[in-house]
């Protein structure tokens, strides 16, 4: 299983899709209590779930892990986990894995400059108030205490969403084998 950990809008939905759209991994969808965005599909980019479900399922421990982040639940569902996904988890989802009886999981740490992240969540339609809460809540979440939980730190810098998916293969390959 890969999964991928960084800061809100630091690429990573887009290397999930190409390393599922080009190696074949399967999407871990997680379930949120958040609204969709406009062109999300239930079931295909989360499971929206009402506030009652999730807590419902939370409270049978159906969740490897869970995190209320601005203002909505999002969590794990035991049942879908399955060595070839790949998943995108904030840093307690990480660390709740890195933990777990679950073998042959290996993180990778998104970096990407935050001017490049705050143009990422303007033009995906996050409001200003919105974007420096982000901002804020992400120098909390993801400082050194994860750096014993990620297996390679990958810096954006001049390199595409594709090149980033396949650095992370090819990783990810040598490790399994």
């Amino acid at each position: 299983m890969i999964i991928l950990v960084g800061p809100s809008a630091s690429g990573k939905t887009e290397v999930a899709k190409i390393l599922t759209s080009k190696f074949n991994f399967k999407k871990f969808v997680t379930s949120t209590t958040r609204p969709p965005r406009k062109g999300e599909i239930n079931g295909l980019d989360y499971f929206f779930l009402t506030e009652d479900t999730f807590i419902k399922k939370k409270n049978n421990n159906e969740f490897i892990e869970y995190t209320f982040y601005n203002g909505n639940y999002y969590g794990t569902e035991k049942k879908l986990i399955d060595d070839y996904t790949v998943l995108i988890v904030e840093s307690s989802g990480l660390k709740a894995f890195k933990n777990s009886p679950i073998k042959n999981i290996y993180s990778y740490f998104l970096i990407c400059s935050e001017s490049k992240r705050i143009e990422r969540m303007k033009n995906r339609g996050d409001s200003e108030e919105m974007i420096k809460q982000r901002l804020h809540h992400d120098n909390f979440k993801f400082d050194d205490s994860l750096d014993p939980f990620i297996d390679k730190k990958i810096i954006e810098a001049d390199k595409t969403a594709l090149e980033i998916a396949e650095e992370i293969y090819q990783d990810y390959i040598k490790r399994i084998n």
